[in-house]
């Protein structure tokens, strides 16, 4: 929201994780719904490792794994 459009983001998005049954989610990213919070941090944290990745929750409790 506070970079300028012209500046591209020097993160790749690699996966969206989510529990909520009714998100939808389009694009190039992997992306898994979960049954459950403890699965989904659970699957996060193991996805994140093997990747070698961070990981952002966001406000929605989702999650979504990024490498810089």
């Amino acid at each position: 929201m506070g970079r300028e459009s012209s500046i591209n983001p020097n993160y790749k998005i690699m996966a969206y994780l989510t529990a909520n049954e009714g998100r939808e989610v389009s694009g190039s990213p992997l992306f898994l719904k979960l049954k459950d919070d403890e699965e989904l941090k659970e699957t996060t944290g193991e996805i994140a490792k093997a990747l070698k990745a961070d990981v952002v929750k966001l406000k929605n409790n989702d999650y979504m794994i990024i490498q810089i």
